[in-house]
């Protein structure tokens, strides 16, 4: 939905990457790549990119879980900071082979790809399955990007399967800023609006909503 941060004029986004985002070069060529792609609105801001990986690293954080992985930079910017130990994954979900083939290629230049277990499906399909090898409570990260329609459904399944003390990271909660009126006829914003609601009075959770990008919700897990 939005490839910088809403509400940032370009001089200042341009400062913002310059001065508060250490972008490697790796990651900075698999984003301007992405941005010739006709769907390159679908790529995650190179901030929030980074503001995950500190919030995975703060967690300490091995094993992570990411719904929607298009062509691979948030699953890069995580992946990155998991510990070298036999334990450390990132199960990612997409249903595309087209746009994960750019996702393989930069992950097999930086040596994460073995920590990557890419699963091609629908994303329901495999989060159930996590759950039927009694997975449950296994994951301190999930990171969810992907159909609108399904997020409540993917956060009940990430409320399953991360830890208590786990977090839970929601992209677009914001919808470019269609939230607050959501047209009747766009499904995707009425179906995040909903879920909007839902959140923040689960007690489930410890929320906060963070104006970065286009809206990033964090859940935090009660213990």
């Amino acid at each position: 939905m939005s490839n910088q941060s809403l509400g940032l004029s370009d001089a200042l986004h341009a400062y913002l990457l310059e001065h508060g985002t250490c972008e490697p070069d790796v990651m900075r060529r698999l984003r301007e790549e992405t941005a010739r792609h006709p769907k390159s609105n679908m790529q995650i801001a190179p901030e929030q990119g980074q503001f995950m990986a500190l919030l995975v690293r703060m967690l300490g954080a091995r094993r992570t879980l990411e719904i929607g992985t298009f062509t691979g930079y948030s699953a890069l910017a995580v992946a990155r900071t998991l510990p070298d130990t036999d334990d450390a994954q990132l199960v990612a979900c997409d249903v595309s082979e087209e746009y994960t083939q750019v996702a393989r290629r930069y992950w097999r230049e930086t040596d994460v790809a073995d920590k990557i277990d890419l699963r091609i499906a629908p994303a329901l399909d495999t989060l159930n399955e996590l759950l039927d090898d009694d997975q449950a409570g296994s994951f301190d990260f999930a990171f969810i990007d992907a159909d609108k329609t399904s997020y409540d459904a993917y956060y009940e399944r990430s409320l399953d399967l991360v830890r208590p003390g786990g977090l839970i990271a929601l992209d677009n909660m914001f919808r470019g800023g269609n939230v607050t009126d959501p047209p009747p006829d766009d499904e995707s914003t009425r179906a995040i609006d909903a879920l909007n609601r839902k959140i923040a009075g689960d007690e489930r959770v410890r929320v906060s909503m963070v104006p970065i990008a286009d809206g990033l919700t964090l859940a935090l897990k009660k213990r």
